[in-house]
C-alpha cells in the first residue's frame, strides 16, 4: 500500500510512523520542509508527496486545518485521480465536507471526511507515535450511506492504524456531539486554569488538577479554527454549562445544603447512565 499523508502534525506524523512500521510505503506533504526531511530521514517517510505521485496513493490523509485541507483539496482536485480514497482527518466536519464532496464530484476523486478520536495535549512531529491509533475510534462521514464497498475499503485502508472502531455518522451529528465531548472539555480546561489560584497548586494538587488541566496545554491557533467554525453548536454546550454551574452557586451562595446534595447526586448517577 502507498499512503499519502499531508501534515506531518503530532495527527499525520503518527499516522506515518503507523503505516512506516506496518511495511507500507508513505509519501507526505507538510508546510516546513525540515520536517519533512527529518521524517525522511527517521525512515517513517519514503519521500515527498508530490502533484505528480497523488495519483499513486491508495489513501491519502489529510491531518491539517480544515481552511488548509480545502485549501489543498482546492488546488490539488484535477492531480488526485481516481485510485486513491481521499480521508480529512479534521475535528470539525461540517465546513469542510462540503467543500469536499463538492470537489469530489466535480473532478471524480472518491472523498470521505473522518476524524481520528485520538491525540495527547502536545503537537507536532516530535510527539508523533505509532500505536497513537492504536484501538481508538475513528469516525468516517460519507456521502452516501449504502455503499457497502467503499465502507469495506476504508476499513481495509486504515487497518494499519490499529483504530478499535470505525463509525459512521453525518457531518451535523458530529460537530454537535463532538462540541460537548471535545470542545466544551478545552474551553472548560483554558478557563479553568486561569484562576488566581492555579499558581500556588503545587504541593496541594493531584489527579483532579491534571485531569482538567491536561487539555489547557493546547494548539491556539487549530482550536480557534474548530471553535469558529463549530460556534453554534458549542455555544449551545457553554450555554448549558453556565445554567449548571449557575444552579450549584446558588446552592453554596445561600447554604442550601439540600440543593447541593440533590446535584452532585444527580451528577453522579449520570455519570452512571452514561458510562456505566
Amino acid at each position: 500500500m502507498i499512503a499519502g499523508i499531508v501534515g506531518l502534525g503530532l495527527m499525520g506524523g503518527s499516522f506515518a510512523k503507523a503505516y512506516n512500521e506496518a511495511g507500507h510505503t508513505v509519501l507526505a506533504a507538510n508546510r516546513t520542509e525540515s520536517v519533512l526531511k527529518f521524517a525522511e530521514l527517521s525512515g517513517d517517510v519514503a519521500g515527498e508527496l508530490t502533484d505528480d505521485r497523488l495519483g499513486e496513493c491508495d489513501v491519502i490523509l489529510l491531518c491539517t486545518y480544515p481552511e488548509a485541507v480545502v485549501g489543498f483539496l482546492t488546488a490539488k482536485a484535477s492531480k488526485i485521480g481516481t485510485k486513491p480514497v481521499v480521508i480529512d482527518c479534521c475535528g470539525t466536519k461540517r465546513q469542510v465536507t462540503r467543500e469536499g464532496f463538492r470537489l469530489a464530484e466535480q473532478y471524480g476523486f472518491t472523498y470521505v471526511g473522518g476524524h481520528p478520536m485520538a491525540g495527547t495535549q502536545y503537537s507536532g512531529y516530535k510527539y508523533a507515535r505509532g500505536n497513537m491509533f492504536k484501538g481508538a475510534p475513528m469516525v468516517i462521514v460519507p456521502e452516501r450511506f449504502d455503499d457497502i464497498e467503499l465502507f469495506a475499503r476504508i476499513k481495509r485502508l486504515l487497518l494499519p492504524a490499529g483504530f478499535g472502531r470505525i463509525s459512521i455518522t453525518t457531518a451535523e451529528e458530529h460537530d454537535r456531539i463532538i462540541a460537548f465531548t471535545s470542545q466544551l472539555a478545552h474551553v472548560v480546561s483554558s478557563a479553568y486554569i486561569k484562576s488566581p489560584t492555579a499558581s500556588a497548586h503545587k504541593g496541594f494538587s493531584a489527579g483532579s488538577y491534571k485531569d482538567m488541566t491536561r487539555v489547557a496545554w493546547l494548539n491556539p491557533e487549530m482550536w480557534t479554527e474548530l471553535f469558529l467554525e463549530n460556534s453554534d453548536y458549542l455555544l449551545e454546550e457553554i450555554d448549558n454549562m453556565i445554567r449548571s454551574l449557575g444552579e450549584y452557586r446558588d446552592a453554596l451562595a445561600s447554604g442550601d445544603r439540600e440543593t447541593l446534595l440533590r446535584l452532585l447526586e444527580e451528577g453522579k448517577q449520570r455519570k452512571e447512565e452514561v458510562d456505566g
